[in-house]
């Protein structure tokens, strides 16, 4: 698996890994490394929830009336009601379950749990794709994320079937590169990027 990651890293080159808001071009800009502060992990934990089921374009709407309205921040948004939260992030679908899947992350994020994948899992609507992108991209873990183009890329290759469990194809491709986070995040955004190319 290493050769599919050097030859989709030769075709593509570096990817940004995650996108963030950068105030001083007013855009989304894809970046490399950790999140320099609790603000920006937060806002990748966002992402990674507002982004089940819909496009990024559509989440970058809704993190945006988030960063306008200075809600990137878990007490501010522990005291938001529900519908309002809603109604700023109706861009990214599925809004009314979003805002709840916000707010049962915020609490559990207030609760001092430790954050990992167990306990996170814990957490309604947090799956295991958004739980190790929160976990991979937020924290640092090293966590592979597995997401409709990796099963389809893989798939194709005939490394599994197309609706391999989450768990199995998450399995095999560890055991298959070495276990270094900033590889797990490179490769991940090279599936992505090869994913949306594929016809």
């Amino acid at each position: 698996m290493i050769k599919i990651y050097k030859s989709l890293l030769m075709v593509y080159g570096k990817q940004g890994w995650w996108p963030l808001f950068d105030s001083k071009s007013n855009k989304f800009r894809y970046f490399s490394g950790n999140p320099k502060d609790e603000k920006q992990r937060l806002e990748i934990c966002l992402g990674a929830i507002l982004t089940q089921g819909t496009n990024w374009e559509n989440v970058e709407k809704a993190l945006f009336n988030l960063i306008k309205n200075d809600l990137v921040d878990k007490n501010k948004l522990s005291k938001i009601k529900t519908d309002e939260l809603a109604s700023l992030i109706r861009s990214s679908g599925y809004y009314k379950q979003k805002a709840r899947k916000i707010n049962e992350f915020v609490k559990f994020l207030n609760s001092g749990k430790k954050i990992d994948r167990e306990n996170l899992l814990d957490v309604w609507g947090i799956g295991e794709e958004t739980a190790d992108s929160i976990l991979l991209y937020a924290f640092n873990k090293p966590c592979f994320v597995v997401d409709a183009y990796t099963r389809r890329i893989f798939s194709k290759l005939n490394y599994c079937d197309e609706n391999v469990k989450y768990s199995e194809l998450q399995k095999l491709i560890a055991s298959k590169i070495p276990r270094d986070i900033n590889l797990y995040k490179e490769f991940h955004a090279l599936l992505v990027e090869h994913g949306k190319n594929l016809k």
